[in-house]
């Protein structure tokens, strides 16, 4: 599909690491590993705002026989030191991780820390108006000692709630932050534990409750029939709450997996559900994505589905053709700087009018703002 607007609005080169929360904590080279995946708002003035998953990595991490991650210790002001680990104990075939070996579970660390920095854009997302360093967000406890990733924002009444991963050896689990203007946080709690990611929150209530959809992760899962159309695996879930930090799970599924194709043989959240109206029909629209195998990292594309306003287990349309796939022409003038392809992953959303603004990470790497027709919906 071809869109009239489709672009990269920052990369890696543009975050000034000088400022950085992890700036001046250890003796050792930092670079941006990536500047992606970006949660998405419209603030009260129109402008934009991008909530970038900035991956802070170390320059050299492997030396003296040790590959080395960062780790944030200490509560309070807090700070960053640098962890060893034996070559011959990890597995580094991953860029972005790396395997600890040995030990009865799948254990893994990174090989970047990831930190949030907001991004404000001109009104239809093309034009960067400030990186607002002031207001970024890092790990401040022991639940994200690793860091902290992938934002996803939702504007509810007159209240931003934001959802983040927190990374550590306790848990892998979903953070809520709450904001008065979208652009001053407030660390509220946990509120998804272990192994359950991109949780994204409904922007409007049902009934007077907040309502999200969730991913819970696992290495075991359970088959359906021979001959079922769905496939078993990550499923996106449906929960609500009375006040956004309470949740309880829906029993009826979301959205599976189907098992006629491969393209969704690991599928999960993107965007947090707007209201629309796609050929009339009235419903919550949400973007997310399916992950088709291939080599390590897999080919990621983005689909849609319209769930019903009162119900939203119950899907209304959905469309098995991608709204999104990776676009080599973007990062090509950062060609030098790629370590995953074939990967476009939508985490945000809002209204332009006669389009859609979406924005996306683009190879792990960038922010790509895409503007989508309201009749590419179809």
């Amino acid at each position: 599909m071809t869109y009239a607007i489709d672009r990269l609005v920052l990369v890696p080169d543009d975050v000034d690491l000088a400022r950085s929360p992890l700036a001046g904590h250890f003796d050792a080279e930092t670079y941006v590993l990536g500047a992606f995946n970006p949660g998405l708002t419209r603030l009260a003035s129109g402008n934009l705002l991008m909530m970038v998953r900035v991956a802070e990595a170390l320059r050299e991490p492997v030396s003296d026989g040790h590959v080395h991650a960062i780790r944030w210790v200490g509560e309070g002001a807090g700070r960053y030191v640098l962890d060893a680990w034996p070559l011959e104990h990890v597995d580094t075939a991953d860029p972005r991780k790396f395997r600890v070996l040995g030990g009865g579970w799948k254990t893994m660390a990174l090989t970047s820390l990831s930190w949030l920095l907001p991004v404000e854009l001109s009104p239809d997302g093309l034009e960067r108006v400030a990186i607002h360093y002031d207001k970024a967000i890092a790990p401040q406890n022991s639940l994200q000692c690793y860091g902290v990733e992938d934002a996803r924002i939702s504007r509810v009444d007159d209240r931003w709630l934001m959802t983040t991963c927190s990374v550590s050896p306790e848990r892998h689990s979903t953070t809520l932050y709450s904001s008065d203007n979208g652009l001053d946080w407030v660390f509220e709690d946990i509120v998804l534990d272990h192994q359950n990611k991109d949780m994204l929150i409904f922007e409007g209530r049902i009934d007077g409750h907040f309502w999200a959809q969730t991913r819970p992760l696992g290495d075991l899962y359970f088959a359906y029939p021979p001959g079922s159309e769905w496939r078993p695996g990550p499923s996106i879930n449906l929960a609500h709450s009375p006040d956004a930090l309470f949740w309880k799970p829906l029993a009826r599924p979301g959205i599976r997996p189907h098992a006629a194709t491969v393209a969704t043989a690991r599928m999960g959240g993107g965007s947090p559900p707007i209201l629309a109206e796609i050929d009339g029909e009235p419903g919550w629209l949400t973007l997310w994505h399916g992950v088709e195998p291939k080599e390590i990292v897999g080919i990621y594309r983005t689909y849609w589905s319209l769930l019903d306003p009162d119900d939203p287990s119950i899907i209304l349309k959905t469309c098995h053709e991608p709204l999104l796939e990776a676009n080599a022409e973007l990062t090509r003038p950062i060609e030098d700087q790629m370590y995953v392809r074939d990967v476009v992953f939508t985490t945000g959303i809002v209204d332009g009018g006669d389009y859609y603004v979406v924005a996306s990470g683009e190879a792990d790497l960038a922010c790509r703002i895409t503007h989508i027709s309201k009749s590419a919906f179809v």
